[in-house]
């Protein structure tokens, strides 16, 4: 069993903390990174960086008043800021650069297609850590299959043949595959700062992305992409009506309409009597067949697992349009 140790953050940015806590009093645990021998800010220096009172690490934080009024008009609440994005710089990396935080990423398959990578590396060594990358993002081609480019786009890619279709979106759209935060640095605003400072280095007309954490950590909207949320196809909406006419509904948490665990979904299934099991069958074969090789898959544990997937985690869609550059036609 593989035991996590809490990471050790470089900078407190929590302004319930950060904000009240004399600059001056601030101690480094010991054996924290990073060695005390490379500070990144020492109390001294924090004093001298104080500016009207604040401490540098609070700077650029909002206040939770701040944050409820900003939710209340249906805005982002502004992102939390260190000192440490002064020591970071945005830089074009290659391909193999995204290999040493690939690791930090929850999909395991490596990104294909690519056409750019940058990277946010330490302007000078940062004690042990080094120069190594703080963050990487990874542009690459888009699919070609994207029901909501058409809707963002306001019907730009719809009513052309297949091939004059694949042509444009090839021609002008580019898309986010990855964006990694070295655990170190997390909770700081630097997955923001990385998007909103390479998108416009891309030189294209649309940047999209797609993101399943986008409700969560909607750090894309930050940096200025438009979120646009799925929608559920006919035959989505179907099986979740035929899961619930069979009994199978009322899921771990009161957020699901779904059973979480794919092992309590399947076993529910299986206890399905003939007439209900046959017709849920049915609505899974039509869910399916949209599913390329996918709608082949025999009935069991992997199936319903991928259904599980399809059912629950949708991403959004996000679209980014270049303030100069427009589509060109091949």
């Amino acid at each position: 069993m593989t035991v996590r140790r809490a990471t050790p953050r470089l900078c407190h940015s929590d302004p319930s903390g950060a904000e009240r806590r004399n600059p001056a009093q601030t101690r480094r645990a010991p054996g924290l990174w990073p060695d005390a021998s490379t500070s990144l800010r020492s109390a001294q220096h924090d004093k001298e960086q104080m500016v009207d009172g604040a401490h540098p690490a609070a700077a650029g934080t909002s206040h939770p008043q701040a944050a409820l009024e900003a939710a209340t008009r249906g805005e982002l609440p502004p992102e939390p800021r260190c000192s440490v994005h002064a020591k970071l710089e945005v830089v074009a990396g290659e391909a193999a650069d995204y290999a040493s935080l690939a690791a930090y990423h929850y999909r395991d398959e490596r990104p294909t297609a690519i056409k750019a990578v940058f990277l946010l590396r330490p302007k000078r060594p940062l004690g042990s850590f080094g120069t190594q990358p703080a963050g990487v993002i990874v542009y690459g081609m888009p699919n070609p299959r994207v029901a909501l480019r058409r809707v963002a786009t306001n019907g730009l890619f719809a009513g052309l043949d297949r091939q004059t279709e694949l042509a444009l979106i090839n021609r002008n759209v580019r898309c986010i595959a990855r964006v990694i935060i070295e655990p170190r640095f997390r909770g700081i605003g630097l997955a923001t700062r990385l998007v909103r400072e390479t998108l416009a280095r891309m030189e294209t007309p649309i940047i999209e992305a797609l993101a399943v954490c986008g409700a969560v950590n909607p750090f894309l909207e930050r940096a200025g992409m438009t979120a646009f949320a799925p929608r559920a196809d006919a035959y989505h909406a179907e099986l979740i009506e035929a899961l619930s006419a069979v009994g199978i509904e009322a899921g771990a948490n009161d957020y699901s309409p779904l059973p979480i665990d794919a092992n309590d979904l399947q076993q529910r299934i299986e206890a399905l009597d003939g007439a209900r099991a046959a017709f849920l069958e049915r609505s899974v074969q039509r869910f399916l067949k949209s599913h390329g090789s996918r709608r082949t898959m025999p009935p069991g544990l992997d199936r319903t697992r991928y259904i599980l997937t399809r059912l629950t985690n949708r991403p959004r869609y996000y679209l980014w349009r270049h303030p100069t550059l427009e589509v060109t036609w091949p």
